[in-house]
């Protein structure tokens, strides 16, 4: 492969070579005998690596490795497990331009954004060193004299990830990081469209764990496209299934996780929108809806799809927008003067062509023209611009989330109409509102606003911090990771009733005397 801006290097600083790219334990990486998973990079179109998928026989090796490790790691004190992934997040630090570079690299972000994303990695490493001394229950008033009652959290077992193409590596790193300080272990299945970043990652934790003494299986990495989810959605063995990707990925397994029983903890698709009020700083809500429409190729599970304007001032907003957008520099996301970078790959091209049709059919007005760049530097074909257009929230490519850079801009009258409208999808990730009016914002943030698992008043719909719980509603499937109490999802609850008197009475007053 070519070297473009040091990626070789960065590579070798992280330990990538030939012999470690596939099925891993730990340290030690299987030999499946299974065919290569090609990593193509849509900054240039290059193969940057060929990854060996793991197959059903690799499969069951990694999770009878993974369930010998688990009866070792859960009987690890809570915080020496919180010690060992203090250290997970330093040799992060170590690589942070590195892994960065790679994941901009395999994924397309800019390269600002993958360093912010190994950031992300290191915070929830910090932020899980101070849970492994709070896995806090609780204690309750036994109504029986001579009891006491309360409640533990104990290792819930093998914890699948599914994560998805856009952020690589640090979903991976919320949920790994929980768990491995609740003493679970994780079998990890990235995206087929993003494997060498996983691979580097593997490469870093599975050092530190054998350092530490602490056997193969407590950190495990299966390379595949959705048979490999299959396998963990149905599996018994793996009681809570962690995964992120679209709303029909999320619906099969949660049907396949759900119908044995087990666990599943889903973070699917958004359609997050923006209110702009007659009183919002328009230079914070233009700023905020650019970098949230076009961040990422408007690839993130929050990036801003709609903008819900009031009327008073919708003209200023499409105007500003347009000339914001005249300015975006769109290439290579190594080249930290662009800024905005190709899509994943060409499937992901026909649906952002596929959007702008619809929309267009449906009566949508372009504001700002979409299309493919083609010539010197996109040689890709995965480049495309950021496109606007003025819609109704009804039309039906409006009600569904296309991964791409498409902003769509809707009109409103009344605060209860922006708010219905905001609610009026089937998705439920992230929201927010501009405004400099009180009786606004706290009417977008109470019971009958908002109802979204992120609201936010006058920042973007993009870019969570880890110390708050991660997730939305409906469609977007519920689920909660990173900070708050989200660790609860990666452990089982006990509660517990001692009896230290010389009695044996029965609750609610029973009488049972023979």
């Amino acid at each position: 492969m070519t070297n473009p801006y040091g990626i070789l290097q960065s590579l070798e600083k992280i330990g990538i070579k030939p012999e470690n790219i596939g099925t891993s334990t730990g340290v030690n990486w299987i030999n499946t005998g299974e065919s290569y998973l090609s990593s193509f990079s849509p900054a240039d179109g290059k193969l940057i690596a060929k990854i060996q998928e793991t197959g059903k026989s690799g499969y069951d090796q990694v999770i009878q490795t993974a369930q010998k490790a688990f009866e070792t790691w859960r009987t690890v004190p809570a915080p020496k497990r919180g010690e060992i992934v203090r250290e997970i997040g330093n040799a992060l630090r170590e690589v942070k331009a590195d892994l960065g570079k790679l994941v901009s690299y395999e994924m397309g972000k800019s390269y600002q954004e993958g360093l912010g994303e190994v950031q992300e990695m290191i915070d929830i490493c910090d932020f899980a060193v101070g849970l492994s001394r709070q896995l806090y229950g609780l204690t309750m008033h036994s109504e029986r004299p001579g009891h006491r009652m309360y409640e533990q959290w104990h290792p819930l077992g093998i914890v699948g990830i599914i994560s998805a193409f856009n952020f690589p590596v640090a979903v991976w790193s919320w949920n790994t990081a929980l768990a491995w300080v609740c003493g679970d272990v994780c079998v990890w299945k990235p995206s087929e469209k993003a494997p060498l970043s996983a691979v580097a990652c593997q490469l870093i934790v599975g050092k530190i764990f054998e350092k530490h003494g602490m056997p193969e299986g407590i950190s495990n990495l299966v390379i595949g496209d959705y048979q490999i989810g299959e396998l963990l959605s149905h599996d018994s063995r793996v009681p809570l299934v962690s995964a992120t990707g679209s709303t029909r990925m999320g619906k099969l397994v949660g049907q396949a996780v759900g119908g044995r029983l087990g666990r599943s903890l889903l973070e699917l698709g958004g359609n997050n929108a923006i209110i702009i009020t007659e009183h919002a700083d328009l230079d914070m809500a233009i700023r905020g809806a650019l970098f949230g429409a076009v961040g990422t190729a408007g690839q993130r599970c929050t990036s801003t799809r709609r903008l819900i304007i009031h009327e008073n001032v919708f003209e200023e907003v499409k105007s500003r927008l347009a000339s914001a957008y005249s300015k975006l520099v769109i290439g290579n996301p190594l080249d930290e003067k662009n800024h905005v970078g190709p899509l994943i790959d060409q499937d992901a091209v026909k649906g952002y062509l596929a959007a702008i049709e619809k929309v267009k059919e449906e009566g949508g007005k372009a504001v700002v023209e979409g299309g493919v760049l083609s010539g010197e530097g996109y040689e890709s074909g995965c480049y495309v611009k950021p496109a606007i257009y003025e819609a109704k929230n009804h039309f039906q490519i409006v009600q569904h989330e296309t991964f791409a850079p498409i902003l769509y801009l809707i009109k409103y009258k009344t605060m209860d109409e922006a708010i219905a409208i905001q609610n009026g999808v089937p998705q439920g990730l992230s929201s927010a509102i501009m405004t400099t009016n009180m009786r606004e914002a706290e009417a977008f943030l109470s019971v009958a606003g908002s109802d979204c698992g992120i609201a936010n008043v006058n920042i973007g719909t993009s870019g969570a911090e880890i110390g708050g719980a991660f997730g939305g509603e409906k469609e977007t499937g519920g689920g909660r990771e990173s900070g708050s109490d989200a660790w609860k999802a990666y452990m089982r609850r006990q509660t517990n009733t001692i009896n230290y008197s010389s009695e044996l009475p029965l609750a609610q007053g029973i009488k049972f005397d023979i």
